[in-house]
């Protein structure tokens, strides 16, 4: 009863994350994490395809080691910020226009904090 509803989770999840690596602010990672503990419970062929994932899998290593290459590290900083640019733009309200920029630079320090990797 419970595998079929981690399975369900784990696949919205990585719906959901994936998403996020095009859409700005909507996050990739936390729904990744949740993705990986939800096949780890309930698939190991899925938990390993995702672990194992050239792109997907990236992110949950990232993070498990508190690591990024530079090459990681700018890319994800320059989608960071174009997304946050254009979101700015489009919305064209003063408050956002503060806010998000606001909360892309904290994501740029936690980023750039991050231990070198490769």
């Amino acid at each position: 009863m419970l595998r079929p509803l981690l399975i369900a989770v784990g696949s919205i999840s990585l719906a959901l994350g994936v998403v996020g690596i095009v859409l700005p602010l909507v996050p990739t990672t936390p729904f990744l994490l949740l993705a990986a503990a939800c096949f780890a419970r309930s698939s190991g062929r899925l938990h390993d395809y995702l672990v194992g994932h050239r792109v997907l899998g990236t992110y949950i290593s990232n993070y498990y080691e508190k690591a990024m290459t530079r090459k990681d590290k700018a890319r994800t900083l320059t989608v960071l910020w174009v997304g946050i640019g254009l979101s700015v733009w489009l919305i064209g309200e003063p408050i956002p226009a503060i806010i998000l920029p606001l909360i892309a630079l904290a994501v740029t320090i936690h980023i750039l904090r991050l231990s070198p990797r490769g």
